[in-house]
């Protein structure tokens, strides 16, 4: 039997200046010391190997942040470690998140020969009023030149954009949309923007500096982004991920799973199986300090920069599992699910709470899988307060 598939993320947490709307764990720098950064990120990967050890790992993902300012040598210092560290696929997906600005697109080829496979571009927008307002520093021309310079040298990439922008309608995010298809390879990343606490927009947004398009017109656009993109080819896999069959990112799919992965670098979370109980599992949950300065730290210090370590059983395993994979489009595969929480989602659940969400047309039971359907996926977060509550 194979060892269990293992995620590995890696978490670069400097960016060249914080965007308006990231609540991400992202810090801006004057300076960062390469040489100490790459080599405490070693360390840290050799941690979390004796903390997962003997698996096979089938992803990597440099996130952050902004990993495409990272040395190419240090991301192939990273890549060959790993591969050194686990056994891995033969395929091993390897993705890096990357600013298209010129400077950072100038990388490509040698990240490339580092060893990434797969690039996601935070595009954000078409337009050079909504980049200023989203606080981008690439402009329309910068994005395009990177989208054809990823092309050149990927296998795989893909892009992100932002919508339900203040002003946006649902026929100028159409207008969007369409420009967004001609560019696209087979993977499409499509958000709702969201006003998050601890960000500028969450002040600005409070003191009335914008607006954003009401819930009807938000709607609009959800609705009308799915069948646009199906009718393209690229049907939504999970609520803000569109890709044509096979092209799915994988190691988002071990989230959206509740597979292993770990994690490592400031603020990192990891999640892997560490024995079983009553037949079902366990999991240990990390999370790595988030400072930046904290972390290198602690690592140069102990040789990991792990804040806390939890374990995960029972109905908190059942919640996060539940949680995760109802994001999916395909739902949650009831065989999966039991064999990573000890319990079936159907059952765990009871079917006095799952009946009434069926009929409305919220939830589907099929033999096999547990779904939302795309109205219940539109409502994600009242949908699982009725299921968790």
């Amino acid at each position: 039997m194979s060892a269990p598939p293992l995620g590995v993320y890696v978490h670069w947490p400097f960016c060249k200046s914080k965007c308006p709307y990231c609540d991400f764990n992202s810090h801006v720098r004057d300076g960062v010391e390469q040489a100490r950064w790459r080599d405490a990120l070693l360390r840290e990967l050799e941690h979390a190997a004796r903390e997962v050890p003997g698996r096979r790992v089938e992803t990597i993902f440099f996130g952050g942040g902004t990993p495409s300012l990272m040395p190419p040598e240090t991301v192939a210092a990273l890549i060959a470690r790993i591969r050194e560290l686990w056994d891995h696929a033969p395929d091993v997906e390897i993705t890096l998140e990357a600013n298209p600005t010129s400077v950072e697109a100038g990388r490509f080829a040698a990240l490339a020969e580092a060893g990434v496979n797969r690039v996601s571009l935070g595009v954000q927008a078409l337009d050079a009023a909504s980049l200023k307002f989203l606080g981008r520093e690439h402009s329309t021309d910068e994005a395009l030149a990177a989208l054809d310079t990823a092309r050149r040298h990927f296998a795989r990439y893909s892009f992100d954009l932002i919508y339900a922008r203040p002003g946006q309608t649902p026929e100028t995010w159409a207008e969007e949309l369409e420009r967004a298809l001609a560019l696209a390879g087979e993977h499409l990343s499509l958000y709702q923007l969201t006003i998050e606490r601890g960000t500028r927009f969450f002040t600005d947004h409070a003191r009335g500096a914008f607006a954003l398009p009401d819930e009807e017109a938000a709607a609009t656009m959800f609705e009308a982004t799915q069948a646009r993109l199906a009718a393209a080819g690229l049907p939504a896999y999970e609520i803000s991920n569109h890709a044509r069959p096979g092209a799915a990112c994988r190691h988002n799919l071990i989230y959206w799973r509740y597979q292993d992965y770990v994690g490592i670098g400031p603020g990192a979370h990891g999640r892997f199986a560490v024995g079983s109980i009553d037949g079902g599992g366990l999991k240990r949950a990390t999370r790595r300090a988030s400072g930046p300065e904290a972390w290198l730290e602690a690592v140069e210090r102990v040789g990991h920069g792990t804040a806390e370590s939890t374990t995960v059983a029972g109905q908190d395993l059942v919640e996060e599992a539940l949680m995760m994979g109802l994001r999916l489009a395909d739902g949650i595969d009831r065989a999966l699910f039991a064999s990573v929480t000890g319990a079936d989602p159907v059952t765990a659940l009871g079917e006095a709470k799952l009946a009434p969400l069926v009929a409305a047309g919220f939830l589907e039971i099929r033999p096999d899988r547990l779904g939302a359907t795309e109205a219940g996926r539109q409502r994600l977060n009242a949908l699982l307060e009725r299921l968790i509550a």
